[in-house]
């Protein structure tokens, strides 16, 4: 969709997340309203709870509030590590049930999808309650332990580290094994004679690697098991696990098939480290070609040291995504399509809870948010089962009147400010 940046007054503060929802709707420097508390359009015909009008940076807008029923919703669950949690389109179950599937391998997390409409109201009664009972701690910055069939159990919650299978994850890894390589390529030049970085999706050898060659790092006929890919990467050494770089080796040594004669040497100096500088080993060859474990060298301590150093904090992100349907666009207008079209045309901004929203490119009104940018507990539930979710719409008065919106339920901002029911929260101003 369009950038927002071009209409300034669309840029509307967003609630501090580390500080709980007060039951406050109003916030306290730039006055925007949110959803959170505002009730919902149910059965569907009705306005939205509260409509108002108010001036952002000079200009004339209104606040379309709801709280929306999602139905259709889910959860894209990101989980910074390098272990392997399970296959992809594995089961994820919460309490035994199935709540979700795994989904892709990114550059250093592993992607879930929890929820959905056929787990929350197309298997059983349990199945749909405990569905929405893991979404609704999710997104309201609780834990939730998930186990995935056949892989890991997983403790998760938003902003903070995943415990996998009762181990704290620490860091997610810096890249890959061939840009481990090619990243400090230069800091191992003449302290090492070959460095091997294990990972389960491409391992890297510095002898063999382009960075290798340019630096003019001889050859050390080490012969790695996997299939070789371009000079220097190597793929499936190993099968996925936890341990050395996501693989489930514990032997750095057992994905070396040995040294060419040739042109191995003895003395011959070996670095094995993961992606992460968890794990790591050093050997030197003795007169028979054959590697043996010696103490890491001080030398080589600095850059085992600074791959975990450029390693970020591992973190678990939740984002809820959802479709707003009938309920959430008739309760903005009389002709709801003309809602879709003036969101997608960048006249109507959408946020949740006062958080920006990224939607969806195609039909229909599909919105995603980070749950860790909306104040905690801004979530509810309906015995559905469905989750309830914050939904603002903000756009000009002018061009609310023009889509057909409900002008006679336009209430200005000033008369909110001595509801006893209503009060004002702290926020910071973000940018779509």
């Amino acid at each position: 969709m369009r950038d927002h940046g071009s209409f300034p007054w669309l840029r509307a503060p967003f609630l501090e997340h580390n500080k709980e929802w007060d039951g406050n709707l109003l916030g306290s420097h730039e006055q925007f309203v949110t959803a959170i508390g505002a009730g919902t359009t149910y059965p569907d015909y009705k306005p939205a709870p509260f409509i108002i009008s108010s001036q952002l940076h000079g200009v004339d807008t209104v606040t379309v509030v709801t709280e929306g029923i999602f139905s259709y919703c889910g959860i894209k669950l990101k989980i910074d590590t390098d272990r392997h949690l399970g296959a992809e389109c594995s089961i994820v179950r919460a309490q035994g049930e199935a709540v979700g599937h795994v989904t892709t391998n990114e550059y250093g997390s592993q992607m879930l999808s929890l929820g959905g409409v056929r787990h929350l109201t197309g298997g059983t009664r349990r199945e749909g309650t405990v569905t929405c009972d893991t979404l609704l701690n999710l997104c309201n910055g609780k834990p939730a332990e998930l186990e995935i069939d056949g892989g890991a159990k997983v403790t998760v919650q938003a902003g903070k580290p995943p415990v996998v299978d009762g181990v704290l994850e620490e860091r997610m890894r810096v890249g890959c094994g061939s840009a481990t390589i090619g990243m400090f390529a230069r800091q191992w030049q003449g302290k090492v004679d070959d460095v091997v970085v294990v990972d389960d999706h491409i391992t890297g050898v510095l002898s063999e690697h382009q960075a290798g060659k340019l630096l003019g790092i001889p050859e050390t006929g080490i012969r790695i098991k996997g299939r070789r890919s371009t000079p220097g990467r190597y793929f499936k050494v190993a099968e996925p696990g936890t341990s050395w770089g996501g693989t489930n080796i514990s032997d750095p040594l057992s994905i070396v098939e040995g040294f060419k004669p040739k042109i191995a040497w003895p003395g011959l100096r070996l670095l094995m480290v993961s992606t992460t500088g968890e794990h790591f080993a050093y050997f030197e060859l003795n007169e028979h070609l054959q590697p043996i474990e010696k103490d890491l060298p001080e030398a080589l301590q600095q850059s085992v040291a600074r791959i975990k150093e450029n390693c970020e904090p591992a973190l678990c992100t939740v984002l809820f995504m959802g479709g707003a349907g009938g309920s959430l666009r008739a309760g903005v207008t009389e002709n709801p399509v003309r809602l879709t079209h003036s969101v997608r045309d960048a006249l109507t901004r959408v946020t949740c809870g006062g958080a920006p929203v990224y939607v969806w490119p195609g039909g229909g009104i599909t919105i995603m948010v980070d749950v860790s940018l909306m104040p905690e507990n801004a979530f509810g539930y309906v015995p559905t089962p469905a989750l309830v979710a914050p939904i603002e719409f903000t756009l000009k008065l002018s061009d609310y009147a023009a889509l057909g919106g409900y002008m006679d339920h336009v209430r200005p901002l000033e008369s909110l400010l001595n509801n006893q029911r209503l009060g004002s929260s702290a926020h910071r101003v973000g940018e779509p």
